[in-house]
């Protein structure tokens, strides 16, 4: 089953191509092709790779965005880097659907009657969905008849206990859907199965937090393949502070800004979204490389910037093992989690009293997918790849083979 993944955002769009003969198998493979488009204005940088290598990079004028999606997936079956022989070798197309609303948990094939469901809950995050909604119409239009499957991010965290949901506001909130979502839901899910293969152990029996760290963060408890708590609520702005989002903030200031300085709703949305976080505060980038970088050369914001990160992190770390009563792995994932040796070890290193130990060796030279704790370490640490493209599919393929035996 050729199984093609679409992830589609305001933006920047990702397409990948993967092949599964029989079931899932337990470890990820590389996939088949490659595509990526990020919109800049009037422009658009497109790149498409394939498994052998071949490749083409190009920037075009942008008219159409529909026209720039459908060359760019033309280029599966045509050109240079092409991988198959046509379009009609396509069996499935996957969507990662940021937010579900308070209706879709699970994913589901798309029908007339829930696309019509995921844009009616488009308020929750219009950027997203609007983009999202696009590539479902371009996929249709380019691939006809193809299935196409909805996977949400919310969907993980939809079984949180109400305690952990629901906000001390007025219950009415809660009846007209303004409860915490969560997000990154796709691959705290895979983090967490991954955990419990590398371990060798019963994903069930298993209490983790799963670090999501990239230009957004996130932080999920998962007691037993279930999330409990997590640090993304109503919307992808709460919680740890990330890239150029502020996280989690005392509302008072808001009315605080509105009264003092005349700001409206868009302003202070703009604020939060795209000028706080690591910008923000260091004045220098959203982007933790340039953060460490400017940390070397003695810049005091920068600095700042990071142990703000670092301590915010720590403490939600913190937070998620006591929703859980303890914890048995602790995961970092995504660019941040994945690449920042620094951030690893100034978090880990205040977090001692829970067991976590690790080993400084490992940590400086991670390989993805592998143990980074100290051999006495009670909690084991992991450094894991984020694979939301392959967990979409393996979704996709679940759901089209329903009947058959799926990989744990």
């Amino acid at each position: 089953m050729k199984i093609l993944v679409l992830n589609s955002g305001s933006s920047s769009l990702k397409a990948c191509l993967y092949e599964i003969e029989a079931y899932p198998p337990v470890h990820p493979p590389a996939c088949l092709w490659e595509g990526r488009i990020e919109w800049n204005g009037g422009t658009a940088v497109t790149s498409v790779k394939n498994g052998s290598g071949i490749a083409q990079k190009a920037k075009v004028k942008l008219t159409s965005r529909e026209q720039v999606v459908r060359d760019l997936l033309s280029a599966l079956w045509s050109g240079n880097a092409r991988i198959i022989a046509a379009p009609t070798d396509i069996d499935v197309v996957g969507h990662r659907v940021v937010h579900g609303g308070p209706r879709f948990e699970d994913p589901v094939l798309i029908t007339p009657e829930v696309r019509q469901a995921i844009a009616s809950a488009s308020a929750f995050a219009p950027l997203h969905t609007d983009a999202e909604l696009e590539g479902v119409r371009i996929v249709e239009n380019l691939l006809g008849a193809v299935p196409q499957m909805a996977v949400f991010d919310t969907g993980f965290h939809r079984q949180m206990p109400l305690s952990a949901a629901i906000y001390p506001g007025p219950y009415e909130w809660f009846e007209s859907g303004i409860r915490r979502y969560g997000f990154h839901g796709i691959n705290h899910r895979y983090c967490a199965e991954r955990a419990a293969q590398l371990l060798e152990q019963d994903k069930h029996a298993l209490k983790v937090v799963t670090c999501h760290l990239g230009n957004g963060c996130s932080v999920t408890a998962v007691d037993g393949m279930r999330s409990v708590d997590t640090t993304m609520g109503f919307t992808p702005l709460d919680g740890l502070m990330m890239g150029t989002r502020s996280g989690a903030i005392d509302p008072g200031i808001l009315t605080f800004l509105m009264r003092q300085g005349q700001m409206d709703a868009s302003e202070i949305d703009g604020i939060l979204n795209h000028k706080s976080g690591l910008l923000g505060v260091s004045g220098v980038s959203g982007d933790m490389r340039d953060i460490l970088a400017a940390m070397a050369r003695g810049h005091e914001r920068a600095k700042l910037a990071f142990d703000i990160y670092v301590h915010r992190l720590r403490a939600a770390i913190a937070a998620m093992a006591a929703a859980m009563g303890g914890m048995d792995v602790l995961v970092f994932t995504g660019g941040v989690g994945e690449n920042a040796a620094e951030v690893r070890s100034s978090v880990c290193n205040g977090l001692e009293f829970t067991g976590v130990q690790l080993d400084a060796q490992m940590n400086a030279h991670p390989i993805l997918d592998a143990d980074i704790s100290a051999s006495n370490s009670q909690v084991r640490v992991l450094v894991i790849r984020a694979e939301e493209d392959w967990a979409i599919a393996k979704e996709c393929w679940t759901l089209l083979n329903a009947d058959q035996p799926v990989a744990a």
